[in-house]
C-alpha cells in the first residue's frame, strides 16, 4: 500500500468528516453536509480533510467505496459516474486509438462511431461528475475566505497553508472547467458566489476560456513552488502546464491563436526541474509514485484506500482477457474480478509505431485489423497499464489498482513546445524544439539512432503522430485530432469512424458533445449545442 503522502490518508478520512450528499437529480448538484460547516471547518485538519474531498472527486465515485452511497444517483457508479473512466471514454473511444467491444452497453456504439446524442449515458455521467467536482471546489472556497480563516484562531503557518489549499481548490475547479470547455463547449457556470438552489447561467466557450485563463494566472503566485508540494497535489507547475495546454488549443476555443503563450508556459514547466523517467513502461505501473520526476500532477489511486470499479482499475481490466495474459506471458497484477475484455487498439494507432524498435509499443496480439467489433481478439491489446511494480510484484490488492494516472507530465510539455514553435509561435527556438522531441525519441529507442535530424524536416503531422505514440490512452487524442481538423472531417479516417469499417467523415457538430437532455429540460437558462 502506498504511504508516501499524507493527503491520501485524508482522502479516506474526509469521507466520514465531510459527507457531501449525493446528487438526487441532474440539476441539484449543490453539495450539502451531514456535518455542519461549523464542525468541519473549525480545525486545520478539517480544512485539509475538506480539500481531500475535492481531490477525491477525481478518484472516488461515492462516500462508500468501492460502490454504494454514490455521489451521482441514477447511473451505474463504476460505469458512468467516475472521472477517469468518463474522461477516457469521451476522449479516446471515439478516436483512431481505441474501440470498445461492449456494444451491448448503452452509449458505447455512439462513442465508437462518433454518433452522439444528448441521451448518451457516458456523456451525461461525465458531465455530471465534472459539474459535481466543481461544486465540491465551490463548497470549499465558500468556507475558506480570509474572513472565515482569520476568525478561527489558526497559527500564521496554518493560515498560510489554508491559503495554499484555497489556491489548489481554484486550480482543480479551473481544470474541470477546462474539461467542460473542451468537451461540452458551452456549459453552465457556477462559482462560490452563486446562491444555493439557483439555476446556473450558461457561459460561452470563449468566455469560459477567459475565465480559466484568468483563474490560473491569478493563482500562479499563490500555489507552492514546483515539486515542493505533497505528491498528488497541485503546484505552480500544474497551473503552468494547464495554461500551456489551453493556449495550444486556444484557436479552437476562441478563434485566436496563442502559440507564443503556449511556448512561454510549457517552457516554464520544462525549466522547473522535472526530468523524463528512464523507462517509458515504468511510468504507468503500480509503483509509479516512486522515483518519478516526470509526472507534474496525477490522480492518485491505492488498491486498499481508494477502491472503485473505474479509474486505473478500469484502464487495466478493460485492456486484456485471460487468454492475452497467458498466451503472451503477461502479468496484469489483478486476479479478482479481472480481465474484462473491453478496449483494444486500432491499426490507426498501432501502425504508427516502429513496432520492432519503439519501446512505447506496449501491445500484443495476432490480428491487428478489426472486422468484427464484438471480437476482442481483433485489434491489439495493450499492457501500458498493469497493476505490478517495477520489480514485477503485484499491487496491494487483487481487485483494485494502485497505478496513479498522469494528468500532466513533462513529455507533453516537450510536445506542446515543439508544436507551438512549428505553428509559428514566437519566443521559442527550433533548436530547443528538436532537442525536446529527440529526448523522447532517445528514451523510446534507447539511443539516438531514430532521432530527427532537423526540426525543419519535422512536419506538423509528424508532431501529431509523435503525440499519439507518446501519449496514447492518456485522454489527449480527441482534443488533438480536433486541433488538427481531423476528428470529424474526411481529411483523416480510421477503422470504424462514422460506423463504417473503412471509416468515413461525420458531421462537424460532433466536435463538441451535447449537454445532457436532462439538464436542458431542468434548466431553462441552458441552450443545447447546435444540431443536437
Amino acid at each position: 500500500m502506498k504511504r508516501n503522502n499524507i493527503l491520501k490518508k485524508f482522502i479516506c478520512a474526509s469521507f466520514s468528516l465531510v459527507m457531501l450528499a449525493s446528487c438526487t437529480d441532474d440539476l441539484n448538484r449543490f453539495p450539502e453536509n451531514d456535518s455542519t460547516d461549523t464542525e468541519v471547518y473549525s480545525t486545520f485538519d478539517g480544512y485539509k480533510g475538506a480539500l481531500a474531498k475535492v481531490y477525491g472527486g477525481y478518484t472516488l465515485t461515492g462516500n462508500q467505496g468501492p460502490a454504494g452511497s454514490p455521489d451521482i444517483s441514477g447511473l451505474d457508479e463504476g460505469t458512468y459516474a467516475d472521472f477517469l473512466r468518463g474522461f477516457f471514454n469521451v476522449q479516446e473511444v471515439p478516436t483512431d486509438e481505441v474501440k470498445c467491444i461492449w456494444l451491448q452497453d448503452e452509449g458505447i456504439p455512439g462513442l465508437n462511431y462518433i454518433n452522439l446524442s444528448s441521451e448518451n449515458p457516458f456523456a451525461r455521467g461525465f458531465y455530471n461528475r465534472c459539474m459535481l467536482h466543481i461544486m465540491y471546489a465551490n463548497a470549499f472556497l465558500r468556507n475558506a475566505t480570509d474572513a472565515s480563516i482569520d476568525s478561527k484562531g489558526f497559527t500564521s503557518d496554518e493560515v498560510t497553508e489554508i491559503k495554499h489549499f484555497r489556491a489548489e481548490a481554484r486550480f482543480l475547479r479551473a481544470f474541470e472547467y477546462w474539461v467542460m470547455m473542451d468537451v461540452y463547449g458551452n456549459p453552465p457556470f457556477v462559482d462560490e458566489n452563486v446562491e444555493f438552489g439557483s439555476l446556473p447561467e450558461q457561459i460561452s466557450r470563449k468566455d469560459l476560456f477567459n475565465y480559466v485563463e484568468k483563474e490560473l494566472l491569478e493563482i500562479e503566485s499563490l500555489l507552492v513552488d514546483p515539486r515542493s508540494n505533497e505528491y498528488g497535489r497541485a503546484d505552480k507547475a500544474a497551473a503552468w502546464a494547464l495554461l500551456a495546454r489551453i493556449y495550444l488549443n486556444a484557436e479552437v476555443y476562441t478563434g485566436q491563436a496563442r502559440y507564443a503563450d503556449a511556448i512561454t508556459y510549457s517552457g516554464k514547466v520544462i525549466g522547473a526541474g522535472f526530468s523524463l523517467m528512464d523507462n517509458y513502461e515504468h511510468l504507468f505501473l503500480a509503483d509509479n509514485n516512486k522515483n518519478n520526476n516526470e509526472i507534474i500532477l496525477s490522480i492518485n489511486y491505492d488498491g486498499v484506500n481508494t477502491q472503485n470499479y473505474a479509474g486505473t482499475t478500469f484502464l487495466i481490466n478493460s485492456s486484456y482477457n485471460a487468454a492475452v495474459e497467458s498466451e503472451y506471458g503477461l502479468n496484469y497484477g489483478l486476479t479478482d474480478n479481472a480481465a474484462w475484455s473491453g478496449n483494444r487498439a486500432t491499426t490507426g494507432l498501432t501502425d504508427r509505431f516502429n513496432q520492432d524498435k519503439d519501446k512505447r509499443f506496449l501491445f500484443v496480439g495476432d490480428t491487428p485489423d478489426m472486422d468484427d467489433l464484438t471480437n476482442f481478439r481483433q485489434g491489439l491489446a495493450t499492457y501500458k497499464y498493469r497493476n505490478i511494480s517495477v520489480a514485477g510484484a503485484s499491487g496491494s490488492h487483487a481487485r483494485y489498482a494502485d497505478n496513479d494516472f498522469p494528468l500532466f507530465r513533462l513529455a507533453e510539455m516537450y510536445l506542446v513546445y515543439a508544436e507551438a514553435v512549428k505553428r509559428g509561435g514566437t519566443g521559442g527556438s527550433d533548436a530547443n524544439a528538436l532537442l525536446y522531441m529527440n529526448k523522447l525519441r532517445e528514451r523510446a529507442f534507447g539511443n539516438s539512432s531514430e532521432n530527427y535530424s532537423s526540426f525543419a524536416n519535422v512536419s506538423l503531422d509528424e508532431i501529431l503522430n509523435e503525440r499519439s505514440r507518446e501519449l496514447y490512452w492518456e485522454c489527449h487524442r480527441r482534443t488533438d485530432l480536433i486541433r488538427f481538423g481531423m476528428f470529424t472531417t474526411a481529411k483523416y479516417v480510421w477503422p470504424w469512424k462514422g460506423g463504417s469499417k473503412d471509416g468515413r467523415s461525420v458531421s462537424s457538430h460532433y466536435n463538441i458533445y451535447p449537454i445532457p437532455s436532462t439538464d436542458i429540460m431542468a434548466n431553462p437558462n441552458l441552450k443545447q449545442n447546435p444540431n443536437y
